[in-house]
Parts: structure tokens; sequence; C-alpha cells
């Protein structure tokens, strides 16, 4: 969505925060503070201790789902290194390269942090925390700090770890909480939560600037406009396929399993590769009547409107192709273990199917053969059974 006041169906009210001074406690106004600048470290090159050439990637990654080792491989690497998320692509799903995430813990002020919920929040209360990765650790140490005084829950939406959000996958709160209080800088991964729970207050504390706000999405204004999308889209005889290829965002399953569906329904489609995702580029086929991306839901949730045709998430396309109902609560459940159906990447029809391991047989449940070996003369053994 945009930020301007009379389009966005987001805005947020300002809290007040607390600093502890001298022992006392002060209220703090909400102005952001100014970072002390970091000296800068050199890096160091993989090529000074080995005789490994590096390439540095210079593409766009927007989060853990832009994981490219397609494009590794390409460039013929033996070797790649992701930098900063968690591990949303398996290690063994990356093909003809091994793989390591480094993991990235961004050290805050939790005493602030704790101080500014217990100055805002009332003892008892039932808090729902979560976080982006980077500070997840952080989260952690303060969830397990304010349970002697709060009723804290750190929700999990497997494969993610826990109190882990993305932008396109939050949990569904299984119990009320007063309260979820997102740990973290920016709005996108907080919209998640915020749609998965529309009646469920939300706050924001900013562990750089250090401000606690209260946070606000305008739900009924976004269902209208993606059920406007959809409503439009049933009437279209041609579609688009997008299939991201910005590093794993795209889904050959999800992507088969639309054109099964499709195809069941006697219309046509045209599959398309894009990296980006712009108005004008689907401009350029003007026959297509609606356009479905496997790239990232929140396009469609934030951008749709830019587009002249409907720009469908797969779960919108479900619903335009009568697979599915439309929620009133809009699953954000895309990299879920537990979505709600097969036009999601990890949905149980979609998973791999994962090698059984044999059983090896225990010692001494194999009979010994004591036919003399053919090849040498040795003592007795197993090797000449058939």
């Amino acid at each position: 969505m945009t930020s301007t006041e009379d389009s966005s169906p987001v805005k947020s009210e300002f809290l007040r925060a607390v600093t502890l001074k001298g022992g006392e406690e002060e209220e703090e106004e909400e102005q952001p503070e100014e970072e002390e600048e970091q000296p800068e470290e050199e890096e160091e090159q993989p090529g000074e201790f080995t005789e490994a050439d590096t390439i540095v990637m210079g593409d766009v990654t927007y989060g853990a789902c832009c994981v490219d080792d397609f494009t590794a491989r390409a460039l013929g690497a033996d070797f790649m290194v992701h930098y900063g998320h968690s591990c949303l692509i398996p290690i063994d799903a990356t093909v003809g390269i091994k793989m390591l995430y480094v993991f990235v813990d961004i050290q805050m002020d939790n005493a602030h942090f704790m101080d500014t919920v217990k100055f805002n929040f009332t003892p008892g209360q039932s808090l729902a925390l979560v976080s982006t990765i980077q500070f997840v650790a952080a989260l952690q140490a303060v969830s397990a700090a304010l349970r002697p005084d709060y009723d804290v829950l750190v929700p999990q939406c497997r494969p993610l770890s826990p109190g882990e959000i993305l932008g396109c996958t939050s949990p569904r709160l299984d119990r009320n909480v007063a309260a979820i209080i997102y740990l973290g800088d920016g709005r996108f991964h907080l919209e998640s939560i915020m749609i998965a729970n529309p009646e469920t207050p939300a706050y924001r504390y900013d562990p750089y600037s250090k401000v606690f706000s209260r946070e606000y999405y305008d739900h009924n204004a976004m269902r209208e406009l993606r059920l406007q999308a959809i409503h439009k889209a049933r009437s279209a005889q041609r579609w688009g396929l997008i299939m991201g290829s910005l590093g794993r965002q795209g889904s050959p399953k999800v992507l088969e399993h639309l054109e099964t569906r499709l195809t069941s329904m006697g219309r046509s489609f045209t599959r398309v590769l894009l990296s980006e995702i712009f108005p004008s580029k689907l401009e350029l086929m003007g026959d297509v009547d609606a356009w479905v991306q496997i790239a990232c839901p929140r396009l469609s949730i934030d951008w749709g409107t830019a587009f002249k045709k409907p720009l469908l998430s797969p779960y919108e396309a479900a619903v335009a192709l009568q697979e599915v109902s439309w929620k009133e609560v809009y699953p954000m459940d895309f990299y879920s273990n537990h979505s709600s159906g097969p036009w999601t990447p990890n949905h149980l029809d979609n998973r791999p199917v994962l090698p059984t391991r044999k059983q090896a047989p225990k010692r001494g449940s194999e009979p010994v053969s004591n036919k003399p070996c053919e090849q040498n003369q040795c003592a007795p053994c197993g090797c000449q059974e058939k």
C-alpha cells in the first residue's frame, strides 16, 4: 500500500516511550535518536585465505525467498553464502550447489524495550511478541524476562522460528491476547500479522529510534479492493500466470496446480517468467484478461490497484476459480507448513517426497556363509551372500 493518508489503509499513532536516566523514570519524546557512526570493518574475502574466486551478487534480495542458487549455478559457483535471512529454502533443496546461511543477530537495548512495555501495559495482560529473524534472539530474551509479570505468547508458524514472521507468512493466534507487539523497524512484516489477526490491537517498537507506536490497518478497505479484483477476474477468458524468477519466489508446484485448475475449467493461459513485476510490463500483453503472480502475495495486496488488469495472488486465484471460498480473515500462510491449500509452496501436496532410509540389519541377524571366498582365502564371512 502507498503511504499517503488518502489512499492507504494503514496509519499509526505514537505512544509514550520510557527511558531511565539517573535512576528515575522520565517520559521521552518520540523523536528518533541520532545513531552513532560505526567504524567500517574491512571485508575479508575468502580468496585471501584460499585459492577460491569470490563473486558478490548485486541482484535485489527482498528477503529469505530470494535465495538465488540458480544464478549462482549459472555463474559456475560451487558454494553459495546467503547473508542475513533465515533458511526458508532448506539447504538440501538447492540443486547442484552447496549452501550456507549466515544469520544476523542485531543487538539492541533490551532494557528500554522492557521498560516501554511495562509503562504501556498493566501486569497480567496477555501479549503476543513477534519480530523478524534479525531480532529473534532479543525477542526470546525479552519475552523470558517479561513472563513473571505478563502472560507472554511467542507464536510460531512453522517452518519459521518461534516469534519470526514474514511479510507473507504470519500465525493466526489461537487465543485472545490484549495486544500484538512487533519488534522491528518498518511496517511490512507487522502488516502481515495484522492482516492475519484483524481483531487484535497491534503495536510496534522500533529498536533504532526507540519509538513505540500503535499501528492501524484498514482491513475493510483491503478486503473490498481484493474482492473487486477477484470478481473481475472471474469473467476472464485468457489468464496470465507469472512465475516469479527472483530467487526462489516462484513455485513450480503452485504453477502446475493453477494450470490444472484452469485447464479443467476450459480457460486458456499464458506462462510468463518475470523477476520484477511492473504495470508497464504487463500492459505489453493486452490480450490477457487477468493475471496471477506466483511470487509475493503482498504484491497483489499492496499494489494490485496499480495494475489495469486484475493481479491476483495464488489464494485469490483459487477463490476466483471457485476452488475455495473467500475467507473473511485473509490468510497469511504462504510459506506455512499448515497452509490452507495447494496454492501455497509448502502445502502437503506440494512437498517433495523424501526418500525413506533403509533400516540396517541388526548385527548377528543375518546368516553367515561358510563358503570359501572365491577371490581370496580369508576367514568365513557373508561376502558370498547372493
